[in-house]
Parts: structure tokens; C-alpha cells; sequence
């Protein structure tokens, strides 16, 4: 029930297991190294949990969806880095929601190809 809720209500949010504990929250980054998440379960307020619900909300739909939270709305998110953790991505698995990777944004870029036309001269 309370995946099926996350799935539709919120698809920014991403539940992920690390050392046999179940982490729910945003991930900010995931590379092979380092996955940082902003942990829902370490917002000390109500009122900062809605808080974070809503700025994910803005990020999933006005966002292309490859930049960070955490940058695309850096101002408006500040007041959340207390509940940032980094965990080692060799442990952690993905269970539910996306996740970014910065390194892979300008690897998908797609390479262009320059076509010149040349006129050809007449004999």
C-alpha cells in the first residue's frame, strides 16, 4: 500500500537499503562511488517534511529531471543540508523512485555531426 501511495502521489521519492536499513528521501547524486540522498526520516519538523514534499514536487515537473534537487533548487533547500547523508554506493541497492548521476549528463549528450554542402564547380 505504502509503495503503490509513493509511486503515484510521489515520484520523486526514492527508498533505498544500506546496511540492512530502509532509507526513504530524495536522492541528490548517485555515482560509484558516493550516493547522497536527502533522508526524509531525519527532518525534525512536520512543517520542513511538507516543506521538502513541495520542493520536490517543483523539481519533478519544472525540471528536466537530470539536474540535482539540491541544485536546481539550491536557495529554497538550504535550510535542509542538516538531513543530507552520503553512503557508499557499493552497498546501497535502489529499491523504488530515480535517481542522478552528474557524471552521466555529458555522457548522454548526443554527438553532432557537421554537414557541409559544397558547390561543385562546372567545367
Amino acid at each position: 500500500m505504502l509503495r503503490k501511495e509513493i509511486e503515484e502521489n510521489y515520484p520523486f521519492i526514492s527508498v533505498i537499503t544500506y546496511g540492512g536499513k530502509e532509507y526513504v528521501g530524495i536522492v541528490v547524486n548517485q555515482d560509484a562511488i558516493v550516493t547522497t540522498i536527502l533522508n526524509y526520516e531525519n527532518i525534525k519538523t512536520i512543517e520542513e517534511k511538507r516543506e521538502l514534499l513541495r520542493l520536490g514536487e517543483i523539481w519533478w515537473m519544472e525540471s528536466n529531471r537530470t539536474i540535482p534537487i539540491t541544485i536546481f533548487l539550491k536557495n529554497d533547500i538550504q535550510f535542509l543540508k542538516y538531513c543530507i547523508m552520503c553512503l557508499s554506493s557499493k552497498d546501497v541497492d535502489i529499491i523504488l523512485g530515480p535517481t542522478m548521476d552528474l557524471n552521466a549528463i555529458h555522457t548522454k549528450k548526443a554527438k553532432r555531426k557537421n554537414v557541409q554542402l559544397v558547390r561543385q564547380q562546372r567545367k
